[in-house]
């Protein structure tokens, strides 16, 4: 099954998310299907923190990917913000 999850990047206590399109049963930081969009929790400044391709995302989701928890968080706060 094709999951839409996070992906964590970065140096050790700067974390940096990238939000990918994986089968779920690959690692957590492992091979991937196309990158999404990117989570940036420790963004300061004029630094964008969240980004997310909502055409590639629906379309994924049109294709039967599941998002997990804390994406579909994510994308609801993205949205909201947006708004």
């Amino acid at each position: 099954m094709v999951v839409i999850r996070l992906s964590r990047g970065g140096a050790k206590k700067r974390p940096f998310f990238n939000i990918v399109a994986t089968d779920s049963r690959n690692r957590r930081d492992g091979r991937f299907i196309e990158r999404v969009g990117f989570y940036n929790p420790v963004a300061s400044g004029a630094e964008t923190s969240l980004s997310v391709n909502a055409e590639r995302l629906a379309y994924w989701q049109q294709q039967g990917a599941q998002l997990s928890p804390t994406v579909a968080r994510l994308v609801k706060q993205g949205a909201k913000a947006a708004a």
